[in-house]
């Protein structure tokens, strides 16, 4: 059979047009769910990922169709880009995320310019547009420093550390976190301010008690005295975490502007 110069083979030339199609079924239904359904912003599927289905499944079927030269290295690179965006994609959603701390809250374990690893298959991955999660190894527990959608802001990512689990009875008096009236030992706890405030102040030193709602955490700032978490904001449904932090893989001081060496692939605690 006599292919012309920069003419995809019949059978690449399917296999564009109906990958294409494929991809462009998704994005509509993504875009339209996305638009239609009154779910929280964390259940949906990203714009971005939808923005790279529209273009990639548009320019699949521009190639199948002639429309995009294949000669040299046009369909090439396409072909390495998709692949590449795909895995990316599969990765991100379903093994492991990147996230930069900005804030103190979680000094000393964690410091401002921080780069962490989340796993997000530990906890389960979620079905989008739902609160159902598949393959769960295990729920979140006491000790784990997660990283979730805030309940107060759907777009914006936290970072603090579950103190507080399903079922439990937390109570905070004069600093120190009570578990169903017993003392929570508690190695990750700093306070930068010795004075211990009156209930009357507010509920930074003494909170509670409350007890945790099921599906739910109670988390904290390991930075106590400087961290607002569940003692002023609320409870973290379990369907907003999105991982488990595990690996800082480069760390960034911006005060010195230089790397923290000694922080680089540390295992977090």
């Amino acid at each position: 059979m006599h292919i012309e110069p920069g003419e995809l083979p019949p059978r690449k030339q399917r296999a564009y047009f109906w990958g294409g199609i494929a991809l462009l079924a998704l994005a509509g239904l993504g875009t339209a769910l996305n638009l239609l359904l009154a779910v929280p912003e964390y259940q949906k599927v990203s714009w971005f990922l939808l923005g790279f289905f529209w273009v990639g499944g548009a320019a699949a079927v521009a190639a199948a169709r002639g429309a995009i030269p294949a000669g040299g290295k046009v369909v090439e690179y396409g072909e390495a880009l998709v692949v590449a965006g795909v895995l990316a994609i599969a990765i991100r959603g379903a093994v492991v995320q990147a996230f930069k701390i900005p804030s103190g809250s979680m000094l000393p374990t964690l410091l401002i310019g921080d780069h962490l690893l989340v796993s997000k298959f530990l906890y389960g991955v979620r079905v989008p547009y739902t609160d159902i999660r598949l393959l769960r190894l295990r729920a979140p527990s006491r000790g784990d420093i997660v990283v979730f959608a805030f309940p107060g802001d759907d777009s914006k990512d936290f970072i603090k550390r579950v103190i507080g689990e399903p079922g439990d009875t937390l109570e905070v008096r004069e600093k120190k976190v009570y578990i169903n009236g017993e003392p929570l030992e508690d190695p990750w706890g700093t306070w930068a301010d010795a004075q211990v405030l009156p209930p009357a102040a507010g509920k930074r030193d003494f909170f509670g008690p409350v007890t945790v709602p099921k599906g739910t955490y109670f988390v904290m700032g390991d930075n106590r005295d400087r961290s607002l978490d569940s003692r002023f904001w609320g409870f973290v449904e379990d369907a907003r975490i999105r991982g488990k932090a595990f690996i800082l893989y480069w760390s960034w001081d911006s005060e010195n502007t230089r790397p923290r060496l000694r922080r680089m692939a540390n295992i977090i605690h």
